[in-house]
Order: C-alpha cells, then structure tokens, then sequence
C-alpha cells in the first residue's frame, strides 16, 4: 500500500510548527512526591512562588484514592469507616431510654388532643 496522504495529517490548520519552543516561556514549577500507605508515589507540580505552607500536606492518590502524604517513610493510614447510621441510631445516642418514652408520651398525648380524644 502506497503511503501518498496528506503531510499535515494529526495537526489542526493554522497550528504553525510543532514544538516546546514556540510555547511560550515554561513558568518555573516545583515537584512534590506524596506517597500513600501502599507505597505509591503521585507528584503534584506547584508554581515556585506558592508558598510552602500553602502546598497541601495530604492529598488523595488518583491510582488507589488513599490520603497520600508527603512523608515517604510515614504515609497516612486509611481512616476507618463507620457503618452507615440510620437517624434512629442517632437519636438513640443522644437519648436516654427513659427521656425517649417521655418524649413519645408527649406527642401521642398532644396527637390524641388534636384528635379530639381527650
């Protein structure tokens, strides 16, 4: 098969030529590794002029999606999740026993008012 085509196959019209040089000025960044609890290493690039303490200390990995710090021999260890709390589990930790069948008495007790049965 004949390789006859277009020279200009994979560039848009008017892209001029290819190369780092006709991009611009590169501005000057830096290079942060932050390691996760299985040992992955993500670099984040930041502009030189940021400050240090405004470079973030924690970052999720985009490989596992653990917290990956940027101490290589002290990664963060994963937090432990909860299990999903239903809104009665919530109002049973704030409740007493006693103080729930208080409050279920008052209710019922103005229900049955606005009822008209009593």
């Amino acid at each position: 098969m004949a390789s006859g085509g277009s020279a200009i196959r994979g560039t848009r019209v008017g892209s001029g030529p290819m190369g780092e040089q006709d991009r611009g000025v590169q501005a000057d960044r830096i290079a942060v590794s932050y390691w996760d609890a299985l040992g992955n290493e993500t670099v984040r690039y930041f502009s030189a002029q940021v400050e240090p303490e405004d470079i973030p200390e924690l970052i999720d990995s985009p490989t596992t999606g653990l917290p990956a710090g940027r101490d290589k021999d002290n990664p963060p260890v994963v937090a432990s999740n909860e299990p999903y709390k239903t809104h009665l589990a919530y109002v049973k930790e704030r409740r007493t026993d006693k103080e729930a069948k208080q409050i279920l008495d008052d209710a019922l007790e103005r229900l049955r008012i606005k009822k008209g049965r009593r």
